[in-house]
């Protein structure tokens, strides 16, 4: 009997959508799932695909060419290392252990050192793209054992997404350990904070202007033609014309307003504090999501607590060109802390990554999928030592170009009382980035008087602490 070349354990969507593209590909691949129906119903409705179906991980393992390659896609968390633990007396030194959920870095990281000490090759690989992106090529952020990437890269390109600039493969091997996870949980945060500021571009032209579903189609079409070109902003138009079959109303006006997170935006936040890089788009957009939750709070607070009315009365069309410029410079804003944080991780824990392909791998299957990414590899392929994206000369113009519009949208929704605390982040970190000089004088100031912690002078060189009474 012919060896399968890959096994996937866990067939929810995900799973199976992810095996139906291996095979789609020329691949033949074992699968396994706990709950044996599962397997059953899957098998039955692929009937011609070349598939291996077994009902016990001995039968699974059985079934594998060696190097042995097991693709593992169950929850994150406790369900990996069940599955892990479960595997290893059935598999032998030198077989590949790929974790493709979303698991936390710090568990990739042990996973990594663990399986490494006992002679398996191990790699965590993010994937972004959703079922559809699986099916039909996501894009790929595999790190760990670079002998597994040389058994396995074949055929992640294969499966992965094509760039529609060059048809490159929408993967790369990303670097060692935990490498993998961490650029999906920083591209996971990145999508945390392009999701709150489209949404609040929205909350500006619906409550500022009065603007209802199908005129916001409309806008948001017209932006995915331009600079803002990105699945994004593609899907926002399209949900804007989805019209409830039940009440002939737009959809999303009868969606609940408390979104959900599964945990990678705020990792994002997390690990940003640790390696010194601020964040402060991932950061609102995670807070927000936290207090769109509140949604009974919510409602009892607007009713005792007061604001300003948020009818605008100035030029319609200036401030609807205005929000998407500062649409814009809110998004490179949001990179720049983005592939700043993967910098600093980068060399924090020695992972050598490269961030122009990091963006060039973005580009295709992926949620922030966008024309702009190409201007990201661009950066940094003109300069690999870039600190910044605000530093590049062409991102750095394109915020220039935007500044008033900016502060415009940012000073109306304050006066209006919309809140945009991603936009305004973005562009506070904007302004503290390019200024020489901040009030944190006066902090290390008070840190000494009430806790001698010391303080250094502009003046002259040394550690000193003074007697501020």
């Amino acid at each position: 009997m012919q060896k399968a070349d890959i096994g996937l354990i866990g067939l929810a969507v995900m799973g199976q959508n992810l095996v139906l593209n291996m095979e789609r590909n020329g691949y033949t691949v074992a699968v396994y799932n706990r709950t044996t129906s599962v397997t059953d119903e899957f098998i039955g409705a692929h009937p011609a695909k070349k598939l291996v179906a077994t009902r016990t991980q001995e039968e699974f393992v059985a079934s594998l060419a060696r190097p042995r390659k097991v693709l593992i896609m169950v929850k994150a968390g406790k369900a990996v290392d069940a599955v892990i633990d479960s595997l290893l007396p059935l598999l032998e030194p030198g077989d590949l252990i790929m974790d493709g959920g979303n698991s936390f870095f710090e568990d990739t990281e042990r996973r990594s050192v663990a399986l490494g000490a006992a002679g398996f090759r191990f790699m965590g690989v993010g994937v972004s793209g959703g079922e559809e992106g699986a099916l039909w090529g996501p894009s790929i952020m595999p790190g760990g054992s670079q002998e597994g990437w040389a058994l396995v890269g074949d055929l992640l390109r294969a499966i992965s997404a094509k760039a529609p600039e060059d048809g490159k493969p929408c993967v790369a091997y990303i670097g060692p350990r935990s490498a993998g996870h961490y650029v999906k949980m920083v591209h996971n945060g990145i999508e945390y904070g392009d999701m709150q500021l489209i949404a609040e571009a929205y909350d500006i032209l619906h409550r500022a202007l009065g603007l209802e579903a199908a005129e916001l189609a409309a806008i948001f079409d017209e932006w995915n033609q331009g600079e803002l070109d990105s699945y994004l902003i593609g899907i926002t138009a399209q949900i804007f014309r989805k019209v409830d079959e039940l009440t002939g109303r737009p959809l999303v006006d009868l969606v609940l307003d408390a979104a959900g997170q599964k945990g990678t935006g705020k990792w994002t936040s997390q690990d940003s504090f640790n390696v010194g890089a601020p964040v402060p788009t991932i950061n609102s957009a995670v807070v927000e999501r936290i207090i769109s939750s509140m949604k009974a709070e919510r409602v009892a607070a607007a009713e005792v607590l007061p604001g300003p009315g948020t009818s605008y009365s100035g030029d319609r069309q200036a401030l609807i060109d205005a929000v998407r410029q500062a649409l814009y410079a809110s998004k490179i804003s949001a990179y720049a802390q983005g592939m700043a944080m993967l910098r600093a991780a980068s060399d924090a824990n020695d992972y050598g990554l490269n961030l122009g392909e990091v963006a060039a791998i973005w580009r295709g299957g992926c949620i922030i999928r966008a024309r702009f990414l190409n201007r990201i590899t661009e950066a940094f392929n003109r300069n690999p030592a870039l600190a910044n994206l605000l530093l590049d000369e062409q991102f750095g113009t394109a915020v220039r170009e935007r500044l008033p519009a900016w502060r415009h949208v940012v000073q109306t929704a304050i006066g209006l009382g919309i809140p945009v605390p991603a936009f305004s982040g973005s562009l506070a970190y904007y302004d503290s980035y390019r200024s020489a000089r901040l009030p944190a004088n006066l902090i290390q100031a008070q840190r000494d008087l009430f806790g001698a912690h010391t303080y250094e002078r502009v003046d002259m060189e040394g550690v000193f602490h003074s007697d501020w009474g």
